[in-house]
């Protein structure tokens, strides 16, 4: 039997059912036949210095990386300021990661100019298009022209709220790859994906999906977060166990797309609520290289207590 991530073909999914749910599931299904057993998601643990992680397979130091993503929040500016200014004092040059937050466009370019350059600012998503008649959009050249280094593509809420789907996300990738910018492409599984043991097949295609196009040389412009849609907003939590596994997974299938190197210099984080009181576990995992915050990061103290995690 082959590795699952060499005979991975996205293609399938184009003779799946019309019904997104239904061609999702079964997209899975088909892709998991290929694993064999459940091997591939057995956690691989490694040792974890203070402010890097090391990949098992070669000795290649990742800088954490916690993000907030503020979502449709605060609701004023002046209250946007003041969570911002309390987030960027909490940063400081003890702090063990990289630090950003991805705000509402509306207070891009004030909170940008408030952090300082100690919290760097992206915005929550582009459009894939870089003009026209596209009513309400925001291109990856406008956000660029602010200052921006960072751009969220493919989270969950994006998928499912607002109908974005691997073409459009793979879409937002290459525009804010190609305006000189990073990305951090969103991926995760439902519960009902989950529970059916679907998490790696479901990640695999996204990630086909999403970097299809993206060349080796521009993956030092990506980050993965890969956030169960079980656990956003819910309070559940994955165990570090479970996140490590999958996070695992992930690198797998990046290592088959573009080499172990590759793999082992891209930041993987974890997004599905995470608290306080779960980002020391969560961050002591080989594979996790830190996090992407919702509901804590509106929270100055605990997201405070989040960017100076200890291990």
């Amino acid at each position: 039997l082959l590795p699952f991530t060499s005979q991975l073909s996205v293609s399938v999914v184009e003779y799946l059912p019309s019904n997104p749910s239904t061609m999702r599931i079964s997209a899975a299904s088909l892709l998991l036949a290929t694993l064999g057993t459940a091997e591939a998601f057995v956690p691989t643990f490694g040792a974890v210095k203070k402010g890097t992680h090391q990949s098992s397979s070669i000795l290649s130091a990742r800088r954490p990386f916690i993000s907030g993503n503020w979502k449709l929040n605060p609701s004023t500016l002046e209250d946007a300021l003041v969570l911002g200014k309390a987030i960027s004092d909490s940063v400081t040059p003890e702090s063990p990661c990289d630090v950003a937050l991805f705000v509402p466009y509306v207070f891009i370019e004030q909170v940008k100019e408030l952090a300082g350059g100690k919290v760097s600012i992206g915005a929550e998503g582009v459009c894939p298009e870089m003009k026209g008649a596209f009513t309400g959009a925001v291109s990856a050249p406008q956000i660029q022209s602010l200052g921006l280094e960072w751009a969220l593509a493919g989270h969950s809420e994006r998928r499912t709220i607002f109908g974005e789907d691997d073409t459009y996300i793979n879409g937002q990738c290459l525009k804010i790859i190609e305006n000189k910018m990073s990305v951090m492409l969103c991926i995760g599984e439902t519960e009902t994906e989950y529970n059916l043991n679907l998490a790696g097949a479901i990640c695999a295609v996204q990630l086909k999906k999403g970097l299809e196009n993206v060349k080796p040389e521009e993956m030092s412009r990506v980050a993965i977060a890969y956030e169960p849609v079980w656990a956003i907003g819910t309070g559940k939590v994955a165990t570090p166990e479970i996140a490590q596994s999958v996070h695992k997974q992930v690198r797998n299938i990046l290592a088959d797309m573009y080499g172990t190197e590759i793999a082992d210099q891209t930041r993987i984080l974890y997004g599905g609520s995470v608290t306080p009181e779960s980002v020391d576990d969560l961050m002591q995992q080989p594979d996790i290289d830190g996090a992407l915050v919702g509901g804590a990061s509106l929270d100055a103290s605990k997201f405070s207590r989040i960017i100076n995690f200890t291990v």
